[in-house]
């Protein structure tokens, strides 16, 4: 690490990046956001470690989700309210029924860069660069729109700014208090059989934190009762971006990156001897890593050996996300890999990526039924091979979109088209979402016997 510091990433080969024609803009707008505030603090992105380690030694469960990527078009306090409100929901029934606490962490306040299969997108003949996140260009398939523009990153970054703002509003603000948690039921989803699961359950609660106050323990006198601690993340794609936010921690003399609580490298960017490796290897940040279908259990090793030297607890979040039909197979030698090395680290299950399917109607959709099979083959996994399930990590919304086909409140393929928002991927919505933390919940209920 001796070598390292905040730009030696830029003497690595990288990917997924795009090309700014005008180098000297790119130049001056990261120089500009090099003397901005940071998003977050050190001391926070310690705080989520010393949570994530109690994930890695099985006492906790991390609940990690939010939107495939941000856009400036949908920005809006209601829609980062309801989000929040739904991780809020998810979280007490994981807590309720599996007796654990539970870490929230959000994909919000900065995920807007996503990486693509292919740099260029043709449609009826014509051929541009493809969309990479509104961080970067625009969604429009227009020339205009697709050129690379640096001074998104300074829109990207007050948008963040304000999320972060209003999150830490409503975790501390009388939002996040139990006593509330009838109000977290969003209108469009009251008439589910899911949400009618949640009211019973919820009614219990209630009934529970009446007869704690009986005995003198309230809101008033018990911050986790009206608080609640929560977290943003985002995939450190571009890295420019990133490296404007490293910032040395005055208490420590570590470098952080101050964008968001814990970063991520996806499958598409995790080269040994890449750019995106380099630099996450000296940043104290919690970090994860996408495992998929492609991963090398010795590459794996390599991989969190080189990202989590001394093999602190915390530090290391294995991100799987293999489709339904490949844990079995993928996910037990990757597995047993790192048992061998003795390497500590958090199992989360992305039941996302690897069930994406084109619809007949030509939609980019994801089967509900095939995201609940991933997430209990990931649990399945994990007792026969006699580790811990520590996580699951999503891309939902709190908004009432049809962008994923089935679950108990049905939507069909014919229902895609009528609230179909996402800029990018497909996302569960409040409903879904819901059922999937049952089933969590359910698994984590069992796992106490």
């Amino acid at each position: 690490m001796s070598s390292w510091n905040k730009s030696s990433w830029r003497e690595k080969s990288i990917l997924q990046q795009p090309t700014y024609p005008n180098q000297e803009e790119l130049k001056n707008v990261l120089e500009e956001l090099k003397n901005y505030p940071p998003l977050v603090f050190a001391g926070e992105a310690r705080s989520l470690k010393e949570q994530l380690a109690e994930v890695a030694n099985g006492r906790a469960f991390l609940l990690q989700g939010g939107d495939c990527a941000e856009s400036f078009s949908e920005f809006h306090a209601q829609n980062i309210r309801d989000t929040f409100k739904v991780l809020l929901q998810m979280s007490v029934v994981m807590t309720y029924a599996g007796g654990l606490p539970v870490v929230k962490v959000g994909r919000l306040g900065g995920q807007f860069a996503k990486p693509r299969s292919s740099d260029f997108e043709t449609i009826d003949g014509v051929t541009l660069d493809s969309y990479r996140g509104d961080i970067i260009n625009g969604v429009d398939f227009t020339p205009e729109a697709r050129i690379p523009d640096p001074k998104r990153m300074i829109k990207a970054y007050n948008q963040s700014a304000a999320t972060l703002n209003l999150l830490r509003a409503f975790a501390s603000g009388g939002l996040a208090d139990l006593h509330q948690i009838h109000k977290w039921t969003l209108d469009f989803a009251q008439k589910g059989e899911i949400s009618q699961k949640f009211e019973d359950m919820a009614g219990d609660i209630e009934r529970s934190l009446k007869f704690m106050e009986a005995c003198g323990i309230n809101s008033k006198t018990y911050r986790t009762l009206r608080e609640t601690d929560f977290f943003t993340s985002h995939e450190a794609l571009l890295l420019p971006y990133e490296e404007a936010f490293t910032r040395q921690d005055s208490l420590t003399g570590e470098w952080y990156d101050t964008s968001a609580h814990m970063l991520w490298i996806g499958d598409r960017t995790r080269q040994l001897d890449g750019a995106h490796i380099e630099y996450m290897k000296g940043i104290k940040n919690p970090i994860g890593v996408k495992a998929g279908p492609s991963m090398d259990p010795d590459d794996l090793v390599r991989l969190a050996q080189a990202l989590n030297p001394e093999n602190e607890a915390g530090r290391l979040n294995i991100i799987v996300r293999m489709g339904a039909d490949k844990v079995g197979d993928g996910m037990p030698k990757l597995i047993r890999a790192v048992e061998k090395e003795g390497l500590k680290v958090v199992w989360s299950c992305d039941p996302m990526h690897g069930n994406t399917i084109k619809s007949s109607n030509n939609f980019k959709t994801r089967p509900v039924d095939s995201v609940l099979t991933e997430m209990k083959q990931f649990f399945q996994v994990h007792k026969a091979e006699g580790t811990y399930a520590g996580g699951v990590h999503l891309e939902m919304t709190g908004k009432n979109v049809t962008e994923c086909i089935g679950g108990s409140f049905v939507v069909t393929e014919e229902d895609l088209s009528s609230r179909y928002h996402t800029h990018c991927d497909p996302r569960l919505n409040a409903d879904q979402a819901l059922e999937l933390a049952f089933l969590i919940a359910d698994t984590l209920k069992d796992a106490q016997k």
